[in-house]
């Protein structure tokens, strides 16, 4: 299975923004960057 096109990421991203609007996507970025840093130190 290859790796999905450039502009198909983009579209991807550009449907989750609108369904989750953009504070939903950051709160849940950050949730995931604590995640891998507590992961890192562990």
């Amino acid at each position: 299975m290859h790796a999905p096109s450039p502009m198909a990421l983009l579209l991807i991203a550009i449907v989750v923004l609108v369904l989750f609007g953009r504070g939903k996507v950051s709160s849940l970025m950050g949730e995931v960057g604590k995640g891998i840093t507590a992961f890192k130190k562990a």
